[in-house]
This record gives C-alpha cells, sequence and structure tokens, in this order.
C-alpha cells in the first residue's frame, strides 16, 4: 500500500476502497489516499457527537455497515479494527485536508453512484450543510 498523502483540493484521483472505519469515513484506498467522505457526518466510534457537527440518530456501527455495503463488500476485520472490504474503484474530487491524514472528498463508486449521497438515503448520517455547500444528489 502507498503512503497516505492529502490530496490537493481540486483534484480528481482513483480510489479503491479496501479499509473502512466509520460511517463517515476514511475509507482507505489502496492508492494511499484515506477519504474523509465530504458533506456527511457521522457518530464517533464511542457512540458520541461531536458539538460542531450534526448528530445523526442511527449508531456507529449501523453508518459504518452501511458504508461497507455501498463502496463493497465485507472481508472481515483487521487486528486494529478496521473493516476490510473489497470494492470498485471510485472517482473522487477532492475538498483538501480533513484533519491528520485525511482527504475530504466526493467520490462516486460505480456500484452506488455518488457516496454522501448514497449514505444520506442509508439515514445513518446527516447532511453536514458547512460542507455540503452546493452538492447535488
Amino acid at each position: 500500500m502507498l503512503a497516505q498523502a492529502i490530496v490537493p483540493a481540486g483534484t480528481t484521483f482513483a480510489c479503491t476502497p479496501i479499509r473502512v472505519w466509520d460511517g463517515d469515513g476514511p475509507v482507505w484506498c489502496k492508492e494511499g489516499p484515506r477519504v474523509r467522505l465530504a458533506g456527511i457526518a457521522a457518530r464517533e466510534t464511542d457512540g458520541t457527537c461531536r458539538s460542531n457537527q450534526p448528530c445523526p440518530k442511527a449508531g456507529w456501527i449501523a453508518a459504518r455497515d452501511a458504508l461497507v455495503n455501498t463502496v463493497g463488500r465485507r472481508l472481515g476485520r483487521t487486528s486494529d479494527g478496521h473493516i476490510r472490504v473489497a470494492g470498485p474503484t471510485m472517482r473522487c474530487r477532492s475538498d483538501g485536508s480533513a484533519g491528520g491524514s485525511r482527504t475530504a472528498a466526493w467520490c462516486v463508486s460505480p456500484k452506488s453512484g455518488d457516496i454522501s449521497c448514497a449514505m444520506l438515503r442509508t439515514g445513518t448520517v446527516l447532511r453536514w450543510d458547512c460542507y455540503w455547500r452546493n452538492h447535488q444528489c
């Protein structure tokens, strides 16, 4: 696996999903980036919500499992708790840094279309208006 790097804002890149952490990412890409899905918010892995973000009713495991099914299929779990996945290569457009080693991005999959929109349809995440901006589903 390539080292993760922040993909510059506005850049389009390929992401073949290999791991998922929670309902809004990161999604680890075989190509290197770790994608934090743009425009949506899910609960944290301890079940809480940060005070500055929308708080969906769905639990974090439901959101994580919805993301796994949206980007591919579950292969198992890593020793550190990530869900290993296999899915088709997505086309993503970077919104820049999402903090740490994560790239905020809008991704489209041959399996599910626009991933942020597909996750909203699952009811496990909420739209985060300050990051959603003018995005259209």
